[in-house]
């Protein structure tokens, strides 16, 4: 819920297309227009598992791919935390995505209490049961427990993770479904945590909200 970083529209933006190098951006329902206009590839943040109907306060898989978007979030942890969506939910949300013709980012990853308890990988193999795994969809791992609290997760277990998250998608689309990681990417981690196999990208937070910051972690793949 913040506003479009100053200098996101310039022409030297480090959120615009660039060759080689996949770049989106999911702002809020009321700065879709204007990211779109700006001919920044966009997503929308969350939308509705239904067509259309009495969902005060919601918008439609087909209203964001009409207002122009090709991606959507599905289960982002602070929609699960915040809103109660779960795991039936987002899978119903990428369903409804798909058929809608847009490419849903599925959100899974466990929170600090749970990887204690030591069932983080119980945790995203239950998240992961009901998606149409299937289909064209991507997939972010978030560990929760080390989104804004200053304990990123290790390259090493963060590969260990997304090697798991792998393993437990169809034989035939293991190679395919890109598996991005949501932990807190920024300049100093972004290339350390991409040479890892199954790390095929990020999703970026604090970080996405300052350009300059933005932009090194576009450096950092740049040199991969």
């Amino acid at each position: 819920m913040h506003p479009i970083p100053d200098g996101a529209l310039a022409d030297d933006s480090p959120y615009k297309p660039q060759k080689d190098i996949d770049i989106l951006v999911f702002p809020t329902f009321l700065s879709l227009g204007t990211c779109l206009e700006a001919g920044i590839a966009t997503g929308a943040q969350c939308g509705h598992p239904e067509p259309h109907g009495a969902y005060t306060g919601d918008v439609s898989m087909a209203m964001i791919r009409k207002a122009g978007c090709t991606h959507v979030l599905c289960g982002h942890s602070e929609r699960r935390l915040f809103h109660g969506e779960n795991d039936e939910n987002v899978a119903a949300q990428a369903t409804a995505a798909l058929e809608a013709g847009l490419h849903p980012i599925i959100c899974i990853g466990e929170s600090a209490e749970e990887r204690d308890a030591g069932e983080a990988e119980l945790v995203v193999t239950r998240q992961l049961a009901p998606l149409p795994l299937g289909k064209d969809i991507t997939i972010a791992y978030e560990p929760v427990w080390a989104i804004g609290t200053g304990n990123t997760a290790t390259p090493e277990l963060a590969q260990e993770m997304h090697a798991l998250i792998r393993s437990l998608l169809p034989t035939g689309r293991r190679e395919t479904i890109r598996i991005l990681y949501g932990g807190s990417m920024k300049p100093e981690n972004a290339r350390e945590l991409l040479m890892k196999p199954d790390i095929d990208g990020g999703l970026v937070g604090g970080a996405s909200l300052k350009p300059d910051a933005f932009r090194g972690i576009i450096a950092a793949v740049r040199s991969l």
